[in-house]
């Protein structure tokens, strides 16, 4: 299996994308300087492209990865406000870009290349939206808005547009802060970090009712945690077993453990990792996981444990300045 990671360092406006190899070790491929801060990045389905979200010139700047993983521009389109979060649909029709500062999500279309174009959508109100995630049937796509402690709910319609789903939002524990949420590949629930009380949601996506319902809420701080609750990001390997979520002022990743079916979460530990995590990743084979320091201006590598997932860390390497997303993909 050959893997490429990138990085995204905004303060530096930069990309770096590193070959990780079977022992978890990086190699260095290329450096992209970009005019502006790059901030979120996803890889198309089909793996043929790295979509980048730019300010404050809002754009998104599309990629072609070559076979050895290097960048080299195609594209670029305007997206309507500051790009906080940045994904596709699972067809690689449509990018969703989720804006905090502007308060919005957009829908950007994608022709039969993979190239974006002028965005077909933009559905505002949502204060503080923090990310766009699409169900693993590619039919429902789930909206945080943090400062409004609630995630809204939309159907994907075949043109891109999104229309209200039947039950249109489902609402946190007040000042939780819904930020950033991924699926499990049984596709019956959902997991979604908390930014401003450093708790993890456990939402079945389709309970006796037909609904999405929380069903677990868990603290995912160390014991004796007095300080400022920034939680960031959460990933979850391939297999389902083994969910991790990061907090900012701690600096740790937080290891869970994951029921068979999907609906329980267990703390395993907690790591300490880089310094303020913003942003972190799993690779395909769910034996690594690259974590970014914001303040640190390095990643770094661990491997994950097969039994319980916790972490070792393997290498850190200096990256550009204040990095902030990690993207793996396979080749």
């Amino acid at each position: 299996m050959k893997q490429v990671v990138y990085t995204a360092s905004p303060e530096s406006g930069q990309i770096h994308a590193w070959q990780l190899d079977q022992q978890g070790a990086l190699t260095l491929l290329q450096v992209v300087d970009l005019p502006g801060q790059v901030q979120p990045m996803v890889v198309s389905p089909n793996k043929a492209f790295l979509y980048v979200g730019i300010r404050p010139d809002f754009r998104v700047i599309a990629f072609h990865i070559d076979s050895e993983g290097k960048l080299t521009k195609a594209a670029e389109a305007p997206l309507p406000g500051s790009p906080t979060h940045i994904s596709t649909d699972r067809q690689g029709r449509f990018i969703f870009t989720g804006s905090y500062n502007d308060a919005c999500v957009s829908v950007t279309p994608l022709d039969a290349e993979g190239l974006p174009g002028e965005p077909l959508q933009v559905i505002n109100g949502l204060d503080g939206c923090h990310s766009a995630n699409i169900d693993l049937r590619n039919e429902t796509l789930y909206v945080p808005a943090l400062k409004q402690d609630r995630i809204c709910l939309f159907d994907l319609q075949e043109d891109g547009q999104l229309t209200p789903h039947a039950q249109p939002q489902v609402t946190t524990v007040e000042g939780a802060g819904p930020r950033h949420m991924v699926f499990h590949p049984n596709q019956q629930y959902a997991y979604c970090v908390n930014e401003l009380d450093s708790t993890v949601d456990v939402w079945q996506l389709n309970n006796a009712h037909g609904e999405v319902e929380r069903v677990q809420s868990l603290d995912m701080m160390p014991a004796g945690f007095s300080d400022t609750r920034w939680a960031a990001d959460i990933r979850l390997t391939p297999n389902g077993r083994h969910l991790y979520a990061c907090d900012r002022t701690a600096s740790v990743l937080t290891v869970f453990s994951v029921s068979e079916d999907g609906g329980l979460l267990t703390i395993e530990g907690h790591q300490p990792t880089e310094t303020q995590p913003r942003g972190f990743n799993i690779d395909a084979s769910g034996q690594f996981l690259v974590a970014a320091g914001q303040k640190s201006h390095h990643i770094e590598v661990y491997k994950i444990a097969e039994e319980r997932g916790l972490l070792t860390p393997l290498n850190r390497y200096a990256v550009g300045q204040g990095p902030m997303w990690v993207t793996i993909t396979e080749l």
